[in-house]
């Protein structure tokens, strides 16, 4: 057990630990897909609006907990109120059950990083390339074991030393690689019309399927309802402005889908001819779509290289947050040191990853429910628990614990300018948001609906 808690240095470092958590795969390939497909510009209006409401309510919840309570999800729940610690055992069960197939992803991404600066860019562009690669044992296994090391030495390292400094260097980096494709993209030849189509409002593209849409990248894009913010307000320090730093975790946060939408809708427009329905979603477009796309640049080699390596960037400082997740609710629970939980958690990391990795060669026979390992997991773990968490805890702070508890840690260095929207959206709008969000999730899924 440690005498201290761990702490991030200061505001600085928890904004760039925070934020690197939300930045992740969602933001870097669902968010470009959703945005094409749901008019552009008009999405892109109805998720700003969503993610100074709603996001900013769930997430300054989240952090305000844990700083209040200086515990993970399980302790911050029992430590507020004893009964309702089945929300925080919730909330812990699902990074334990994200960061298995998300390590098998970002082992995907730094397989398609080394085939890029290895001069093997036109082999991965050809078709069946990828189907291929996931339909073998060995290979994959191999560069899921490296993500999941690589993301198990800084956690090891601790808050300060491991995570605080690892996120102020890749953070800043993320920002300047996006960016510069980002440019790179829309001075394209035939990029204007994508430009227009991504930038330009069409409300007559509006329909509810968009606000749920929206809705659903915002709620999984910000890192909630999965512990990691309530574990990362822990080691928030008193001294430190709550609401400024949230309003500075969405503007990174959004900032970053922003840019990667520019980066990848303008430049698929030009590859497919400004048909926008040719995005196709999750692991297609990261992997066998934008891989053509780079094909056919002039310097596309090297525009794929720094994409990949962007890419595994932001996939990094996701696992990073749900391995931290899952090791301080060990240490918590267990009293174990921080070197030991992590040691152990990579471990049964590894082993729980082995699945979702084998599903697609191996053990594809093998479907829960008709879906590979990943998707079953991806299904139980982003479209079941993480909106039932969501409304529990709006429910816990909206009705329980009341919304003072979060209102009172907010003000212990200044003013609540968001107090009266806070109050609104946990009690009234963000349950029935929710509510929409788990319904069409589940609709979804089952193909009753498209999303």
């Amino acid at each position: 057990m440690e005498k201290k808690r761990s702490s991030f240095s200061g505001k600085l470092g928890f904004v760039l630990a925070a934020a690197g958590s939300a930045v992740g795969l969602g933001n870097l390939w669902r968010f470009p897909y959703l945005a094409a497909k749901y008019g552009g510009g008009i999405f892109l209006l109805v998720y700003l609006l969503l993610a100074v409401t709603f996001g900013f309510t769930l997430m300054i919840a989240e952090i305000a907990l844990g700083r209040r309570t200086g515990l993970s999800a399980i302790g911050a729940f029992k430590k507020l109120n004893s009964k309702y610690t089945f929300i925080g055992y919730l909330a812990s069960l699902v990074p334990i059950i994200i960061l298995p197939y998300y390590s098998v992803i970002g082992g995907w991404v730094i397989k398609y990083f080394a085939a890029f600066i290895s001069g093997q860019a036109g082999a991965a562009a050809q078709d069946g390339y990828f189907e291929g690669f996931i339909a073998k044992t060995g290979e994959p296994v191999l560069w899921l074991a490296i993500f999941i090391l690589a993301t198990a030495v800084v956690v090891y390292c601790g808050v300060e030393k491991g995570i605080e400094k690892v996120s102020k260097a890749l953070m800043p980096l993320l920002i300047i690689l996006t960016l510069g494709i980002a440019i790179y993209s829309v001075t394209l030849p035939g990029a204007g019309a994508g430009v227009v189509y991504y930038l330009k409002p069409n409300f007559k593209q509006f329909s509810i399927t968009t606000v749920v849409a929206a809705m659903g990248q915002l709620f999984y894009s910000m890192s909630l309802a999965m512990g990691i913010m309530i574990t990362y307000g822990s080691y928030m320090r008193k001294d430190v402005n709550l609401e400024k730093s949230v309003s500075q975790i969405e503007i990174f946060d959004t900032g970053i889908a922003f840019l990667a939408g520019l980066m990848i809708v303008p430049a698929v427009f030009v590859f497919n001819g400004g048909d926008a329905s040719a995005i196709n979603a999750g692991p297609g477009l990261m992997f066998i779509t934008l891989p053509k796309v780079f094909a056919s640049m002039p310097i596309g080699t090297v525009i794929g290289a720094l994409f990949f390596i962007l890419v595994l960037f932001a996939a990094l400082t996701s696992a990073i947050s749900l391995m931290e997740t899952v090791v301080s609710i060990v240490c918590d629970k267990l009293r174990w040191s921080r070197q030991l939980s992590t040691i152990v958690v990579t471990l049964f990391t590894l082993a729980v990853a082995l699945p979702s990795s084998l599903g697609f060669g191996a053990w594809s026979g093998i479907q829960p429910l008709g879906m590979s390992f990943l998707d079953f997991f991806d299904f139980i773990s982003n479209s079941v628990l993480m909106p039932i968490v969501a409304m529990l805890t709006c429910i816990f702070i909206g009705f329980v614990v009341k919304p003072k508890e979060v209102i009172d840690e907010v003000k212990l260095n200044s003013p609540f300018r968001r107090e009266k929207v806070f109050v609104i959206m946990i009690k009234y709008i963000a349950p029935i948001c929710i509510i929409i969000i788990l319904v069409s999730s589940i609709l979804n899924a089952l193909g009753i609906i498209s999303i």
